[in-house]
């Protein structure tokens, strides 16, 4: 059965990759981003491939008018929508706490906790008046435990942890499912905009071991919306075999 599949942070990385998979099975695709150029290119890319529908949306989750914004322009048969995927987020920085830099804190909080309260507040009312959805929130390891530098990254990983389980009591008499897919390590441009562009730091971290790749975690946040009515999945922490927490890798 086709699905209206609301997916943020579409334009690259694990968002692009769970945008394909929902495209390579036949769903209707809202997808956001703040990049107009690369929302273009995999608009055209995944119509072209998997012949859906799809709706691209260039706004930014850290700004709640163009959150409103967008729903307000949404055409009225786009409105049923059946997953709202919250994915946009980021690390900036690895410092200790005492060092760390604000805007790299505020570029966190805002996207990762505010972007997915944003997008969840004007956008779960349409499934509440439905009585029918799913809300897919992509959390981290760095959810589960912290780990040195992580301080602030971590802090707003825990809040995914602790909002999704809220959000699943709050929304339970609507007939919504909640689910949180925790990654460990993801090879995608998450370290390289950790480390600001530095190239070497960022492959260095995948050093010596085989990390997840986008499309892994992407078959699993498709496959918890294969589910029956009755299932549901709450939390899903998914890692590399060579992971065994957010501090101990068999590296080679």
């Amino acid at each position: 059965m086709t699905k209206i599949v609301l997916i943020t942070g579409a334009t690259s990385g694990l968002g692009a990759a769970i945008a394909r998979k929902f495209a390579e099975n036949g769903n209707q695709l809202i997808l956001t981003g703040r990049r107009e150029d690369r929302l273009d290119s995999i608009t055209r890319e995944l119509i072209k491939t998997y012949h859906v529908e799809i709706l691209p949306l260039v706004f930014d989750v850290r700004k709640l008018k163009e959150v409103q914004d967008a729903l307000e322009i949404l055409p009225e048969n786009w409105r049923n929508i059946d997953v709202l995927i919250n994915n946009a987020g980021l690390a900036v920085g690895l410092n200790p706490i005492h060092e760390g830099v604000i805007d790299d804190w505020e570029r966190m909080i805002d996207t990762n906790v505010k972007g997915l309260l944003y997008m969840s507040r004007v956008f779960v009312p349409l499934m509440v008046a439905r009585k029918k959805g799913h809300i897919i929130n992509i959390g981290s390891i760095a959810g589960k435990e912290v780990y040195p530098n992580g301080n602030v990254y971590c802090g707003s990983k825990f809040a995914v942890d602790a909002i999704s389980k809220a959000m699943r009591i709050d929304l339970l008499p609507h007939n919504i499912k909640v689910t949180q897919v925790a990654p460990g390590a993801l090879y995608t441009e998450f370290s390289l905009v950790r480390f600001k562009g530095d190239e070497a730091r960022a492959e260095a971290v995948y050093n010596g071991f085989r990390p997840l790749i986008a499309s892994d975690v992407a078959d699993v946040v498709y496959y918890v919306t294969t589910l029956p009515e009755h299932v549901n999945i709450n939390d899903l922490v998914i890692m590399p075999t060579a992971q065994a927490s957010s501090m101990h890798f068999n590296r080679q």
